[in-house]
């Protein structure tokens, strides 16, 4: 039978210290290596020996193996930094689907998170964003594409959380911020 190697972490030595030396008092005789098991996983929380190596046992099910990091296409993302102007806005509006979303990400991630705007507070902060003149149909696209949310009269909009590819940060990381 192998002997599977179990972690033991003490927050605080000295608590450790007392207990243990609580636990061998109250104890009439030398603990054998078992009942040595239990005092120490006693001393740090747990019931005994056994709830002890059950935990670690748990975590280790529950530990997932690392996502592998998401491939960057560095092409794209230069393909995608000739639609905004130097000073990072958005200056003409792509004809290819994908591109537009890239754009759509841009300035999606720009607008604050769990806030909500007027109609004319989401207008002015798409226009702060773009120098193409058509923040009406910006505001289109993030509704249609489902990063903004509007109430049924168009009073309200809030930015809808989603996951962002990962060009996304690469896009962002060259991009100055529009102001």
């Amino acid at each position: 039978m192998s002997r599977q190697r179990l972690p033991y972490h003490a927050p605080d030595i000295s608590a450790l210290a007392k207990s243990l030396a609580r636990q061998l008092d109250e104890s009439s005789e030398r603990p054998g290596h078992v009942e040595m098991l239990n005092l120490l996983a006693r001393a740090v929380g747990f019931r005994n020996y056994q709830a002890l190596r059950a935990s670690h046992e748990a975590e280790a099910r529950l530990v997932r193996e690392p996502q592998p990091a998401e491939v960057v296409d560095f092409r794209r993302v230069e393909q995608w930094r000739r639609y905004f102007d130097d000073a990072g806005c958005l200056q003409r509006w792509p004809k290819k689907h994908s591109h537009r979303e890239a754009c759509l990400w841009v300035l999606w991630s720009r607008l604050p998170v769990r806030e909500r705007w007027s109609e004319k507070a989401i207008n002015q902060r798409l226009q702060a964003q773009e120098v193409l003149g058509d923040h009406l149909l910006l505001r289109r696209a993030l509704v249609d594409g489902g990063w903004l949310a509007r109430t049924e009269d168009g009073g309200e909009y809030w930015r809808i959380e989603r996951r962002p590819p990962a060009e996304l940060s690469a896009l962002l990381a060259v991009l100055p911020a529009c102001a």
